[in-house]
C-alpha cells in the first residue's frame, strides 16, 4: 500500500493510468504499466493467512503478450472463427467461446443493500489507551493493523448516484494478528428498527415500488413513509436522514457509528459495554441540497471521485476511533438508556467519546470489483477482547452476513478472496466448496484425531483465544416475541436531535421532510407522517405542514429533552486538506499572482482547480493547462471558488443575464451557484466583482492583497460554508 505523500503542487489528481498514453497505438511488446501511485492491493498471503515473498503486482497480468487463461499466447483477437470470409462461426473457436463466456459471467449478484459502495486501503494505528477495556492485540500501543474500508448507501443499485439522501454504511475490515475483526456500521447512530426480524420490511419499504421500479435510491415515495409513520421507533433515524447527516459532503467528512453496544473483555477477565465512533478529521460537513441534486446529474460519481482524488493528492482522510465506555450491569442501561436498544444513542454529554485509535487511508483500490465488490463483511468476525451483547437487531445480523455472502460469493470460502484473506495462521478444518482454492494437507479435518497427529489442538488457558464472554442469562426468562418496556419511548431521543439543530440545521431538515412528503401521492400517508412530527415538536410539524398545504396537526405532549450540541455540525473550525478550490482564469490574466494564490493554497494542501475558457495551456508562453473549461467546470465539485478573471463569451451560448454582457454566462452561473450554496468567494480585483456584480461587502466574500488572500480563503473553507449566507444560524 502507498506510504508516500505526494508532493502538494504536483498536478491535480485523476489521471487514468500510471503511464501518458501515446497518439499512435503501440506496437513494440512490452510488460503492463506499473499500478499508479496511490494504487495498493491486498497483501500477498495464501489462502490460509501465510505472508508470500511477493509483490502485489505477481498477482496481476503477467507478460507482454496476449494470452489464454492458461497462458498459450495469442495472435488475433479481433476476428472469430469463420468458414470463410463470409461464414457462419465455427463451434470449435475455443479462445471466442473462452473470452465470451467469461464476459457473460463477469457480473455477481450485487448486494441487496448498500450495493453502490466505494473502497480503500489504510492503516490503524493503535493508541494504547484501550489497554484497560480490552485485550485485542491491535488496540495496543503503535500497533499498526493493514485495513480495507468500504463506503456505501443503503438504498440504491450499483449505477445509482453518490450524493441521494440516504444512510451510507462505513464498514472496517482490520487484519489483525489475531484474526480479522470487522466493525460494520453506518454515518448515522441509530437505526430504523429494534429487532432484526423486520429488517425486510423497512428495506422492501424503502426500494423502489415493485411494480415500477422507481424511485431509484431515495426514500421520497409513498412505500417508505407508509412503513415508518406506522412504525414510529423508526423516526429517529428518519430524522437523522432528514438533517444535513443524510447528503454528506464526503465519505472524508463523515462520522461513522457501530450502532450496536459491545462488549470490552480486558486481560484480567472483566467487561464493560462500549459504543464505538469514528470522527473524520475533517470534521462532519454536509452538502445542501441543491448541491446533492444537481451533482446526482452533473457527477454520480462524486464521492467515489472525492475519496480517490484526495488519496492521490496526498490529503489521506483520517478518522480518530473511539468509544463511548458504560459499566457492564445486569440491567444494560445507562444514565436510564437502554444500551440493547439500536434506535437509542447515549449523548456525548453524558459518555464522553474515548480516542482509541486512528484510521488512515492511503491507497486506492487496484482492481475494483476484485476488492471492493469482493470484500465480505460480518459482524461474527471477532477477536480476542470484543465480543457481542444481546440486542435483537445484532443477534439478527450475527446471521444475515454469513448468509449473504453464500449467494453473492458462490459459496463458502468467500474468506479466502485476496481481499478478505486474514493475516493471521488459518487451521480451520473447513474443507471443499465451490472455489476452494487452499490445497489442503493431512487426512483427518476432524477431531479428535491420531492420523495427524492430533492437529489441529484447541488453545489451552491462559493463551489468547476468541472465548464468550459468560454473561448471565436470566433462569427465569420465558420464550417470548416481544420488546421490553424501555425499547417503547420513540421520540425523547428524536426531539432531542431535533432542538440540538442550529437554525439553519432546522431549516434544512423542514425543506427535507418538505420535499420527501411532497413526493408522497397519497394525503393520508402525508398525515400520518405529520402527526408522527408532532410528537417530536409542533413547530417542526407546522412548518412541514404549511409547505404541503395541510393543517398543521393538533399540539401534543412532548418530551422534555436537553439539547446535546454534539449532534450539531455546525460551529467549529476543521482542517481543510483535499477541499477544491476552483481559480477562474484567461490568457489575459496575471500568472504570477494565480502562481503565488495557488501555491500558497497547496502547501496547506488544497487541491486547485484552474477554470479557463477553454482546455490546453492557459498562457501562451507558460506550461500551466486548464484543469477545467467553462464547458465542464460547475459549483459543485468546488468548496471554493477565486475570481481570478471574468472572461468574455465564447459566443458558442445566449447571453442568460443582459446585465453582465461582458462576462461568459457559464462564470455567471458558477459564482451565483457558489454564493447561493454559502461557499466562500474570493475576488482579486474590483473591477471583477463589478462586472458580475458581486457584494464585495457580503459574508465570505473575499477581498485584499494577494499575500492574506490564500489565508483568509483556508480560514473561511475550515468552517466548511460561510453559514451567515445559508440562513439563520442562531
Amino acid at each position: 500500500m502507498s506510504d508516500t505523500t505526494p508532493d502538494p503542487t504536483a498536478t491535480v489528481p485523476g489521471a487514468p493510468s500510471s503511464e501518458p498514453p501515446t497518439l499512435e497505438e503501440p506496437t513494440d511488446p512490452r510488460p503492463p504499466p506499473p499500478p499508479k501511485p496511490e494504487q495498493g492491493t491486498p497483501e500477498p498471503r495464501t489462502p490460509t493467512g501465510v505472508s508470500l515473498e511477493a509483490d502485489p503486482t505477481d498477482f496481476a497480468q503477467q507478460g507482454e503478450y496476449l494470452t489464454t487463461s492458461t497462458g498459450t499466447r495469442l495472435r488475433d483477437t479481433d476476428h472469430s472463427l469463420k468458414a470463410g470470409e463470409r461464414g457462419p462461426t465455427l463451434l470449435q473457436d475455443h479462445h471466442f467461446r473462452e473470452k465470451m463466456t467469461h464476459f457473460d459471467h463477469e457480473r455477481i449478484p450485487e448486494r441487496v443493500v448498500h450495493a453502490r459502495g466505494t473502497g480503500a486501503h489504510g492503516v490503524f494505528l493503535g493508541y494504547g489507551t484501550a489497554g484497560d477495556l480490552s485485550r485485542a492485540a491491535f488496540l495496543g500501543k503503535d500497533v499498526l493493523t493493514p485495513v480495507f474500508v468500504r463506503f456505501s448507501t443503503v438504498l440504491g443499485s450499483r449505477g445509482s448516484a453518490d450524493t441521494v439522501r440516504d444512510t451510507r454504511g462505513f464498514a472496517t475490515k482490520f487484519y489483525t494478528s489475531e484474526g480479522v475483526f470487522d466493525l460494520v456500521g453506518n454515518n448515522i447512530p441509530v437505526f430504523f428498527i429494534q429487532d432484526g426480524i423486520k429488517f425486510p420490511d423497512v428495506i422492501h419499504a424503502g426500494k423502489p415500488h415493485p411494480d415500477r421500479e422507481i424511485p431509484q435510491a431515495q426514500s421520497a415515495h409513498d412505500t417508505f413513509w407508509d412503513f415508518v409513520s406506522l412504525h414510529t421507533e423508526a423516526q429517529h433515524h428518519t430524522m437523522w436522514n432528514m438533517s444535513d447527516r443524510g447528503i454528506p459532503r464526503s465519505y472524508r467528512t463523515m462520522e461513522g457509528f457501530g450502532v450496536h453496544t459491545f462488549r470490552l473483555v480486558a486481560a484480567d477477565g472483566s467487561s464493560s459495554l462500549a459504543k464505538f465512533h469514528w470522527k473524520p478529521r475533517l470534521g462532519v460537513h454536509s452538502l445542501v441540497w441543491e448541491e446533492a441534486q444537481m451533482l446526482a446529474g452533473f457527477d454520480p460519481d462524486f464521492h467515489r471521485r472525492d475519496l480517490y482524488d484526495a488519496i492521490e493528492a496526498g490529503a489521506f482522510p483520517q478518522w480518530e476511533l473511539g468509544v463511548q465506555v458504560f459499566p457492564d450491569t445486569p440491567d444494560q442501561t445507562f444514565e436510564g438508556i437502554d444500551l440493547l436498544d439500536p434506535t437509542k444513542l447515549v449523548p456525548e454529554e453524558l459518555a464522553p467519546v474515548q480516542p482509541i485509535g486512528e484510521l488512515t487511508l492511503n491507497a486506492t483500490p487496484t482492481n475494483f470489483f476484485a476488492e471492493t465488490e469482493q470484500v465480505a463483511f460480518h459482524l461474527g468476525h471477532l477477536v480476542p477482547g470484543i465480543d457481542v451483547t444481546d440486542d435483537p437487531l445484532l443477534q439478527a445480523r450475527l446471521f444475515s452476513y454469513v448468509d449473504t455472502q453464500l449467494t453473492r460469493l458462490g459459496g463458502p470460502n468467500f474468506n479466502q478472496l485476496p481481499v478478505n484473506r486474514t493475516h493471521a495462521p488459518v487451521n480451520d478444518m473447513l474443507r471443499d466448496g465451490m472455489h476452494q482454492s487452499a490445497v489442503h494437507g493431512g487426512v483427518a479435518p476432524y477431531k479428535p484425531n491420531s492420523l495427524d497427529g492430533g492437529c489441529p489442538f484447541t488453545v489451552g488457558a491462559g493463551e489468547p483465544a476468541l472465548q464468550d464472554f459468560p454473561a448471565a442469562v436470566a433462569a427465569e426468562a420465558t420464550k417470548v416475541r416481544r420488546n421490553p418496556a424501555s425499547f417503547e419511548d420513540h421520540f425523547s431521543q428524536t426531539r432531542q436531535f431535533w432542538v440540538s439543530m442550529s437554525p439553519v440545521e432546522q431549516d434544512h431538515i423542514v425543506a427535507a421532510y418538505a420535499f420527501e412528503l411532497g413526493k408522497c401521492w397519497d394525503s393520508t400517508i402525508r398525515t400520518r407522517q405529520l402527526l408522527a412530527l408532532a410528537q417530536v415538536d409542533d413547530g417542526l410539524a407546522a412548518r412541514v405542514a404549511t409547505r404541503l398545504g395541510m393543517p398543521a396537526p393538533a399540539s401534543v405532549d412532548v418530551p422534555e429533552v436537553e439539547p446535546s450540541p454534539a449532534l450539531s455540525q455546525i460551529g467549529r473550525e476543521w482542517p481543510v486538506e483535499g477541499r477544491q478550490v476552483g481559480v477562474v482564469v484567461s490568457a489575459d490574466t496575471d500568472p504570477a499572482d494565480v502562481e503565488a494564490l495557488t501555491t500558497a493554497l497547496r502547501e496547506a494542501l488544497v487541491t486547485v482547480l484552474l477554470v479557463a475558457p477553454v482546455g490546453g495551456p492557459v498562457w501562451p508562453d507558460r506550461p500551466e493547462q486548464a484543469h477545467r473549461t467553462l464547458h465542464t467546470a460547475r459549483s459543485v465539485e468546488l468548496d471554493a471558488v477565486v475570481l481570478a478573471d471574468a472572461p468574455p463569451p465564447l459566443g458558442d451560448e445566449p447571453v442568460v443575464d443582459a446585465t453582465v454582457p461582458a462576462v461568459d454566462p457559464r462564470v455567471t452561473t458558477l459564482v451565483s451557484e457558489a454564493l447561493r450554496h454559502a461557499k466562500p468567494v474570493a475576488v482579486l480585483e474590483p473591477s471583477i466583482a463589478e462586472r458580475l456584480g458581486v457584494d464585495t461587502s457580503a459574508p465570505g466574500v473575499l477581498t485584499g492583497d494577494l499575500d492574506g488572500l490564500a489565508g483568509d480563503l483556508v480560514r473561511a473553507l475550515s468552517t466548511h460554508r460561510v453559514w451567515e449566507r445559508q440562513g439563520r444560524t442562531s
